[in-house]
C-alpha cells in the first residue's frame, strides 16, 4: 500500500470494498479554527508589514497553490507529479513572452489582460500534453516521467536564446494595472493572491465532490472495476492533468508577477522537488495541506540560515534543517501535518469520552 493510500485508509478515505469514498471534509463548521484563520488572513495587511506580507503569506499562498496542483494529481488521483513547477514556470515564461519586459526582442508586448489567458491556456496544453505521457506509466514511473519532463524543460530554458533568452532570463517583467491600482503593491499583490488561492481551493474542494471527482477517486482505488463499468480511465486521468495545469500555471503567473522576472533557475529540478516536500508535509489527501506545508517551508527557508548562523553552523545548511523537519513529519505521520492535527484531536476526544460518566472506551 503506498503512502497515499495508507493516509487515505487510516482516515476514511477508502471504503472496506475499496471504493471511491469523499475524503474527510474540513469545513468550518467541524474545524471551528478555519474562520479564525479566514479572518487572520484578511485583516494581514493591518497586523503585518511588507516583508511579511509579501516573502512569507503571499509567498505561502502562491508556493501552496502550485502546491495545491499536486495535491489533487496525488490525492484524489493517486498520480504524483513532479512537473507541476514546471507548468507553473512556463505560465510565467509566457507571461514574459507574450506581456511586456525588459527584453523587448522576446517579449511580444501584448497586455496583461491578453498575455494571461494565453499563457494560461498553453500552460493547460503542456500539463495535458505532459498528463499524457505520464498516464501511460504507474507508481515511480510516473514520478520518472514527469520529472524527466521538468530536467528536460530546465535545460531548454538555460540554453534556449531565442525564446528563454538563456541562463539570464527575462527580467522587468510587467505587471497589471486596472481599474486605477497598480496590483504588483504590496496589499493589493497580496489580496490577489489569496483572492486566487481561495478560488483555486474551493474549486478543488468542489471537484473532489463532484461527479468527476469521485470518479477520479475510483479511477485511484480500482482501476480495473471503473474500466468494467464504463469509465474510460486515462481520459479522467488525463483531464485531472488539465485540471491541475490551470491551478499551477495560476500560481506561475502570479509567481512572475512577484518577482517581475523568471529564470531557468525558477525551475530547476531541485524546485520541482521542493512542491512535492510541501505538499506531503502538509498532508497530501486534502486541499488545505499544501498551504499548511508551504507555511511552514517557507518559515523554514526565510529564517532558518539566521538560525544557523547565530549557533555557529554554515548558513548554507539551511537545507539541512528542511530536510530534518521533513524526515521528522513523514516518520511520525504518512499524511504530514494534517494527520499529525487529526491523531491528535481523536486523542483528545477519546480522552473526553473515557472521562464522561457511564462513557465508553476502557479495556
Amino acid at each position: 500500500m503506498s503512502l497515499i493510500q495508507e493516509a487515505q485508509a487510516r482516515d476514511g478515505g477508502l471504503t472496506s470494498r475499496g471504493a471511491a469514498a469523499r475524503p474527510a471534509a474540513w469545513s468550518v463548521t467541524e474545524q471551528p479554527w478555519a474562520w479564525a484563520v479566514a479572518v487572520l488572513l484578511l485583516i494581514m495587511p493591518i497586523i503585518a508589514n511588507g516583508f511579511f506580507l509579501i516573502e512569507i503569506f503571499g509567498t505561502t499562498l502562491i508556493l501552496g497553490t502550485i502546491a495545491l496542483s499536486l495535491m489533487f494529481l496525488a490525492g484524489y488521483g493517486g498520480m504524483v507529479s513532479l512537473m507541476q513547477l514546471t507548468i507553473a514556470g512556463f505560465a510565467g515564461y509566457m507571461v514574459a513572452v507574450f506581456g511586456v519586459s525588459g527584453n523587448a526582442n522576446i517579449s511580444l508586448g501584448w497586455p496583461w489582460w491578453l498575455a494571461t489567458p494565453m499563457a494560461l491556456v498553453l500552460a493547460v496544453l503542456f500539463g495535458t500534453l505532459g498528463g499524457a505521457l505520464a498516464v501511460r506509466t504507474e507508481g515511480i514511473y510516473t514520478i520518472m516521467i514527469t520529472l524527466a519532463i521538468g530536467a528536460a524543460f530546465y535545460y531548454f530554458t538555460n540554453q534556449n536564446w531565442a525564446i528563454f533568452n538563456g541562463h539570464t532570463g527575462i527580467n522587468t517583467i510587467a505587471t497589471p494595472h486596472f481599474l486605477g491600482i497598480d496590483w504588483r503593491m504590496d496589499v493589493a499583490f497580496y489580496y490577489l493572491t489569496l483572492a486566487v488561492a481561495a478560488l483555486c481551493y474551493f474549486a478543488v474542494l468542489y471537484l473532489s465532490r463532484a461527479p468527476f471527482g469521485l470518479a477520479l477517486q475510483g479511477v485511484r482505488d480500482n482501476p480495473r472495476r471503473m474500466a468494467a463499468l464504463g469509465f474510460n480511465v486515462n481520459a479522467h486521468r488525463i483531464a485531472a492533468y488539465a485540471f491541475a495545469a490551470l491551478i499551477a500555471g495560476m500560481g506561475g503567473v502570479l509567481q512572475v508577477w512577484n518577482y517581475r522576472q523568471i529564470s531557468p533557475g525558477s525551475v530547476a529540478v531541485e524546485r520541482c522537488i521542493d512542491i512535492l516536500i510541501v505538499a506531503v508535509v502538509g498532508g497530501i489527501t486534502r486541499p488545505v495541506g499544501p498551504y499548511i506545508g508551504a507555511f511552514i517551508f517557507v518559515i523554514l527557508r526565510t529564517f532558518a540560515l539566521d538560525f544557523l548562523v547565530k549557533v555557529g553552523l554554515d548558513g548554507n545548511r539551511f537545507r539541512l534543517l528542511i530536510g530534518l523537519g521533513f524526515l521528522a513529519i513523514v516518520f511520525w505521520s504518512s499524511d504530514g501535518v494534517i494527520g499529525l492535527y487529526e491523531r491528535w484531536r481523536k486523542r483528545g476526544e477519546g480522552g473526553e469520552a473515557r472521562a464522561r460518566p457511564g462513557g465508553h472506551g476502557h479495556g
